[in-house]
């Protein structure tokens, strides 16, 4: 049977994020990928909970993947948890242990170990859950109209 070519081949980080959203819906969280909290910073995967809690999760799929990123710190102050994503084989030695470590695949996860809690200020919440929620809907839209014009 011929392969099916019509879904486009996921690279290893978005079979990662594939596999930690689904495994958060399990908790009745619903995420997003790609979100630009800022200028200059993009989230792999941003959760968002039943209270309205804000999680961001990083996915790596190698070391050096891990190593190029001189970013991720500043992901901690748009969202109340940081997790990294990575796979079974990666060496999670090489983490930070305040953040939040998840194993994943692209079909499933499983939280290791929770990011510490810093709380988002009321106003800093509210912005990224009108981030979340235009980023989500801009991509419904797209999805239902794929040949529309978009400014993403």
């Amino acid at each position: 049977m011929p392969e099916d070519t019509s879904q486009p081949q996921l690279m290893p980080g978005q079979l990662l994020a594939r596999g930690v959203c689904r495994h958060l819906r399990q908790h009745d969280f619903v995420s997003v990928v790609e979100l630009t909290p800022t200028s200059g910073l993009r989230v792999d995967v941003m959760a968002l909970g039943p209270k309205g809690e804000v999680w961001v999760i990083e996915c790596k799929s190698s070391r050096a993947d891990f190593q190029s990123d001189h970013k991720w710190q500043g992901y901690l102050e748009w969202c109340d948890r940081f997790f990294w994503a990575v796979d079974q084989d990666f060496p999670t030695e090489l983490l930070p242990d305040d953040t939040g470590l998840i194993i994943a695949d692209g079909y499933d996860a499983e939280i290791l170990r929770m990011g510490p809690e810093t709380k988002l200020a009321a106003a800093r919440r509210k912005v990224m859950i009108q981030k979340f929620a235009r980023h989500a809907a801009i991509r419904a839209q797209a999805a239902r109209d794929p040949n529309a014009i978009y400014d993403w």
